[in-house]
């Protein structure tokens, strides 16, 4: 098994995602606010992925000791750079997830929810009992309880597939389509921030963390078949929970919808 073998396997489901009909349903500037509103859980969780990779797969203890493999230390530590400090529209450092909360900001979403939630995981100190405590959807604490599980089994190649196939390897394709509808949709709107952060994703990860991220999986199976089986599973789990998670935020807009008329 390789990586096309992977790519093969999984493309059901990412036919269903990025042909999923949220997209043609964000259609005015208070969808759009759900819309992130219910996305930026998966912006921020997708931290804790990067990181438990870092942690895996790089040495960040003392004494510090190398790791196995140079080529795989390198293209984590590039990643974290580019989304835990990239540069703002205005050239300031940030993290991916602080410029996505200011986007949200800049066009009167609200970032509440996310804040108060992340407060309450701060203060429980364990991410699973806040997820259940939430008044979050189910589909969305279905998809955050999915990150940490894979997180907390803890083998490297299982978290690099959540990573890779479930995140790095769609966001380009998934942000040049929800581009489009933002630009057509909300002329009138300030969404500079937005689309500056999109148009980052898809430079970043089309161009570089997408064929880094491939490269790691390979590097991490090698030529052993249970590790590919494991990649091939969470790979699919990973794309079911974030279809998932679009059909909340779909189901959301159109009890709205429903709602106002």
């Amino acid at each position: 098994m390789n990586i096309a073998t992977i790519n093969n396997s999984i493309q059901p489901q990412k036919e269903l995602l990025l042909q999923h009909s949220l997209y043609k349903n964000v259609k005015t500037v208070e969808d759009l606010k759900r819309f992130l509103e219910n996305h930026v859980y998966a912006v921020w969780d997708f931290m804790s992925l990067l990181k438990a990779l870092q942690s895996k797969l790089t040495c960040t203890s003392t004494p510090w000791f190398a790791t196995t493999n140079p080529q795989t230390r390198y293209l984590i530590n590039e990643i974290v750079v580019a989304e835990e400090s990239d540069l703002t529209m205005d050239g300031r450092r940030s993290s991916h997830y602080e410029m996505y909360i200011e986007a949200m900001e800049a066009c009167n979403a609200d970032t509440s929810g996310i804040k108060n939630f992340l407060t309450d995981v701060a203060s429980l100190q364990n991410i699973f009992v806040a997820i259940k405590k939430s008044n979050l959807h189910p589909n969305i604490k279905a998809f955050l309880d999915f990150t940490f599980r894979v997180i907390e089994e803890g083998k490297s190649h299982e978290i690099a597939a959540a990573f890779t196939f479930g995140r790095e390897d769609l966001i380009p394709a998934m942000f040049t389509e929800i581009l489009r509808n933002f630009q057509a949709n909300f002329p009138e709107t300030d969404l500079s921030k937005l689309i500056y952060y999109f148009e980052r994703h898809i430079e970043l990860d089309a161009d570089e963390h997408g064929p880094m991220a491939m490269k790691m999986i390979t590097e991490l199976c090698g030529t052993d078949a249970q590790k590919w089986s494991d990649v091939e599973e969470v790979s699919k789990l990973a794309l079911e929970k974030r279809i998932g998670l679009w059909d909340a935020i779909e189901e959301q807009l159109m009890t709205e919808k429903l709602l106002a008329t």
